[in-house]
């Protein structure tokens, strides 16, 4: 990792580059999407199958691309039942967590007017999975269960299973969320099933979940046919951290990050010498015990840094200019920083409270903005499952109480139509 010692007067590249890391689609990613998204649109059921076997060689028809109630059923036979049992965990505790952010219809009423909000939840949701040998079951966990706590009905799934290669443990996991319909369709021809609809797979209301460069453009095109959660960037990680903090715990949570692939990001902010020695130090000796360190040194090349910073304070300023998806406060008093914390995805306080518990089963979700959206988006949660409707009700006397108001503005807006609207209510 390199090390950058920061001096405010002049910012170094280095800094100013963990500023900047969002970025558009080559435009033949694009190109190249667009026309897989018009032959989904287009011809349905048979370009999804031909794409499925173009890019996961695997030949399917129209009946068999529905995952059978049975083999979910089988599934749970090939995985160990302590897995199952850390997945319903899980589960469990993820499901309590979104318990408590539903919200109800309210409504309040003065001099007979009536004024509200009616919720609902949306009525079919879908989540795209990653499948094949790389599969992540808490991904399906953490985009289900918000909308299953909100209340949607239909919970479709869609997950590439490359060669006829499929992850049981996605398939149970789906089971314990709730979903209601698993698709062995994968990359940008799912995204366009789900947001077009065919005569096999119905179309969503909105599309949730990870996935490749592919994945993630064709869900920004497909964007106000349908809703969607987020654009997820490259996986990223802030620690800071005071002379408290144990090396080893800070080594460990920094190559945490740096093995989910190249392009993620791993950074550290302290104002203590020391502490950067032994952690530069504790990297070295974990790195080789780990399966994946030939990704996690060049995610550590590409994107890792480690600024000593001259104090907290200066540290705090870095972090929200960043935004980080993952904030750690590794320091003697985490909460004393928390009110300078302005942008994060999540934040994790103390030096037990590491970053890979809120990937599993601390609860909150581990879908968080990335490349700086922190500066303005949230955490996927039940509220992106439902839909809000205003509700207005007004008795004679009610209009009677407003009209010259709405009358006054009506005509300064040169809308003579609105305020005959009140008038003719009102003579």
């Amino acid at each position: 990792m390199k090390l950058i010692r920061m001096n405010q007067k002049n910012p170094s590249r280095a800094w100013l580059s963990a500023l900047r890391r969002t970025a558009s689609a080559p435009p033949g990613v694009e190109k190249t999407v667009r026309t897989i998204l018009n032959g989904v649109r287009r011809q349905g059921d048979a370009a999804v199958i031909r794409y499925t076997q173009r890019f996961d060689q695997i030949r399917l028809t129209a009946g068999r691309l529905r995952i059978r109630p049975d083999r979910i059923k089988e599934a749970y036979r090939e995985v160990a039942p302590s897995s199952i049992e850390a997945l319903r965990f899980a589960a469990d505790r993820i499901q309590a967590f979104y318990e408590r952010q539903k919200q109800k219809s309210w409504s309040y009423e003065e001099h007979q007017i009536t004024l509200g909000q009616l919720v609902r939840p949306l009525d079919r949701v879908g989540i795209y999975v990653p499948g094949g040998k790389a599969a992540y079951p808490s991904s399906v966990l953490m985009n289900a269960l918000p909308a299953k706590v909100a209340g949607v009905p239909q919970v479709v799934m869609c997950t590439p299973t490359p060669r006829g290669e499929l992850n049981s443990s996605l398939l149970v996991a789906a089971d314990l969320a709730g979903v209601t319909e698993i698709y062995t369709v994968g990359g940008a021809q799912a995204v366009g099933a789900m947001a077009y609809g065919t005569k096999t797979i119905g179309r969503v209301d909105k599309i949730v979940g990870p996935g490749n460069l592919y994945v993630a453009t064709a869900k920004r095109m497909v964007f106000g046919r349908v809703d969607i959660d987020m654009i997820a960037g490259p996986s990223e990680i802030v620690v800071i951290a005071d002379d408290t903090a144990d090396p080893d715990f800070v080594a460990a949570d920094l190559l945490s990050q740096a093995e989910h692939d190249e392009e993620a990001i791993s950074i550290l902010i302290t104002p203590s010498e020391p502490l950067i020695k032994k952690v530069r130090m504790r990297m070295k000796e974990q790195i080789d015990r780990l399966p994946r360190k030939k990704i996690i040194a060049e995610a550590l090349r590409r994107s890792g840094r480690i600024f000593w910073v001259r104090d907290l304070a200066q540290a705090m300023v870095m972090a929200n200019a960043i935004a980080p998806e993952h904030l750690e406060l590794a320091v003697d008093r985490p909460e004393s920083l928390l009110p300078m914390v302005k942008h994060a995805g999540a934040v994790f306080l103390g030096h037990y409270t590491t970053e890979s518990l809120g990937d599993y089963v601390a609860g909150p979700n581990h879908v968080l903005p990335t490349g700086g959206t922190a500066r303005f988006s949230s955490p996927l949660s039940v509220d992106d499952f439902v839909k809000k409707t205003s509700l207005l009700s007004f008795s004679r006397e009610g209009l009677s109480r407003v009209k010259d108001a709405v009358i006054r503005i009506a005509e300064m807006e040169g809308l003579q139509a609105h305020a005959n609207a009140v008038e003719v209510r009102t003579r």
